[in-house]
């Protein structure tokens, strides 16, 4: 499958009063036309500032990519002019933000907001473009569209906004999408929908997603393949039939383990991680994991472990994958099966 997007070695730091925040260490994934790839990993990870690295959307100061290339289509996006980088964000690439409330102009009916998109990108006239907005609205489910493209956005409700949202990212039609937790705060049935509707507008148009989220249970249903990130890295990466069912590092089972279960007995209690994420303005030298790691040896604390290939599509980085390291049994690990639906 051909990459749309391809990421290497991306450091992302924020220089602050108290010292430098190193947030995102060293990442690398790609990106293939129309799949979805989820960035998985607590809050503090590095999810978002990468996904905002990606378009240069990272405030400068504090924010600096201090290194690392960041190729679409061929282009390396970090070393565009900001004219170029202009035309791509919106037209090629959409970007659904985490809180629409706050992302959408509340003096400014929402109309207007997604006709200013299409007509900077399409350069068509005022009647093409609004035309193309009530489309937009009736594709992502917005009742009466040609009554509400006149309203503003505190005039929606939590589900109806991040709609709008997704029709202003997919106005142009973009060829990759960044979705930066898009269902966060909205109820569970909310979710489903808008998760639902983000599926079946990429079979429409073959967009790939780039989806930023925290919540396995969405992964699951919505992702063809899965990054873990701890402590501004990638710890491990595949397919989500291998990270729900073969993953090997064991910050991935303590995510695993965490998940409820509709199996489980009134008496199962969740399983919660030990212990804290690592801080980024001192990261450790070795495993960002290692602190709260059971299994940590004395490599894990003193140098980073290197990449091993577990298949074609499955990566860990984790010192229990050096050939001399003691084994692990992941039943004990409380790593268990968890079902992903077809």
């Amino acid at each position: 499958m051909e990459s749309l997007l391809k990421v290497s070695g991306l450091q992302v730091s924020f220089e602050m009063a108290a010292g430098e925040v190193q947030a995102v260490r060293g990442v690398s994934f790609h990106l293939n036309k129309g799949e979805t790839l989820a960035i998985v990993g607590e809050s503090g990870s590095g999810k978002s500032v990468t996904a905002l690295s990606l378009v240069r959307l990272i405030p400068s100061p504090p924010g600096k990519v201090k290194s690392g290339e960041i190729i679409y289509q061929g282009k390396d996006l970090l070393k565009l002019p900001e004219r170029e980088l202009f035309k791509i964000r919106g037209s090629e690439i959409g970007m659904i933000f985490q809180d629409p409330i706050s992302s959408l102009n509340p003096t400014m009916t929402v109309g207007k907001q997604i006709i200013e998109g299409i007509r900077w990108h399409q350069k068509i006239g005022v009647t093409a473009a609004k035309e193309k907005a009530v489309q937009m609205l009736t594709l992502v489910g917005i009742p009466n569209p040609e009554k509400r493209i006149a309203q503003y956005p505190h005039e929606f409700s939590g589900g109806m906004r991040q709609r709008v949202m997704i029709a202003m990212a997919l106005a142009c039609s973009p060829k990759m999408l960044i979705a930066d937790e898009p269902t966060t705060a909205l109820d569970v049935t909310i979710q489903a929908q808008i998760m639902r509707l983000m599926k079946e507008l990429q079979k429409k148009t073959g967009t790939a997603i780039l989806l930023i989220t925290h919540d396995l249970g969405v992964v699951a249903e919505t992702a063809d393949r899965v990054a873990v990130m701890y402590g501004g890295s990638l710890v491990e990466t595949g397919l989500v039939s291998e990270i729900f069912y073969q993953a090997r590092h064991p910050y991935t089972w303590g995510l695993l383990a965490s998940m409820p279960r509709m199996d489980w007995s009134k008496q199962r209690e969740l399983q919660p991680i030990p212990g804290s994420p690592p801080d980024l303005f001192d990261p450790p030298p070795g495993c960002p994991f290692a602190d709260r790691c059971p299994y940590a040896m004395n490599a894990c604390h003193e140098e980073m472990p290197p990449e091993t290939d577990v298949s074609p599509t499955h990566r860990v980085a984790c010192w229990l994958e050096h050939p001399e390291a003691p084994s692990v049994d992941r039943e004990k690990a409380g790593y268990k099966t968890v079902h992903v639906p077809s």
